[in-house]
């Protein structure tokens, strides 16, 4: 397998970094220069699109604030998190990760679709070591949007069949992206009730850790 023969697409929070408490929280310190957060959700899934644009969108508006404000706030919300990942807070990469990327590397190109915003991603992963390998193909929330229609973007940048590329990702709007988008999809997760969730969600392909996940990239793609 070449390089340009094959893509592999990875969502990042859960696949390939944790979502730490103290990273998740710079999100709503960003969001107070603006609005009350005291009583904000922070359960994702609780908000109209699990996308960090459609997110801060959708507070401005319970808000009664223009939609103007959501730049700064994104702005606002990059520059915490930068100046935070420089002086103190670490990004805790899932085991095996750095080594999946590094022996997949030489064997197709990588790439990332999150609903994190693409800087933010950036950030995280250039710490944890990880962002050289994704940065040839890298969506995030930006634009919004589910994650079928990030994935969708990065695919229209894609000239491959559907059948070369694989996406991995660890939530239910994953196995709907894999699904929509007709690219093999692998549900992903440590823990074993949440990979009953993706199976019993249509994820035919599941993995516990990520020796299993590169055994079935190299399976899908033989």
């Amino acid at each position: 397998m070449k390089p340009e023969t094959a893509a592999v697409i990875f969502d990042v929070d859960g696949v390939l970094l944790e979502l730490t408490h103290d990273e998740e929280e710079i999100f709503f310190t960003a969001l107070s220069r603006f609005v009350p957060t005291e009583a904000l959700s922070r359960d994702w899934n609780s908000y109209r699109i699990r996308n960090d644009d459609d997110i801060v969108a959708e507070i401005l508006e319970r808000h009664g604030l223009s939609q103007v404000l959501k730049p700064e706030v994104t702005d606002h919300y990059i520059a915490l998190l930068g100046n935070a990942l420089q002086n103190g807070l670490k990004t805790v990469a899932i085991e095996g990760a750095s080594k999946l990327l590094a022996a997949l590397s030489s064997h197709a190109t990588l790439g990332i679709a999150t609903a994190n915003f693409l800087a933010a991603a950036q950030c995280r992963l250039q710490q944890a070591g990880c962002w050289h390998h994704v940065a040839p193909l890298a969506r995030g929330a930006d634009g919004g949007g589910h994650k079928r229609e990030i994935l969708a973007r990065l695919l229209a940048s894609i000239d491959l069949p559907r059948q070369r590329i694989v996406y991995i990702g660890d939530n239910l709007n994953d196995v709907e992206a894999g699904l929509t988008n007709g690219v093999h999809f692998i549900g992903f997760s440590t823990d074993a009730a949440r990979r009953r969730l993706l199976a019993a969600h249509g994820a035919r392909h599941i993995s516990a850790n990520h020796v299993e996940t590169i055994r079935l990239i190299h399976t899908l793609l033989s």
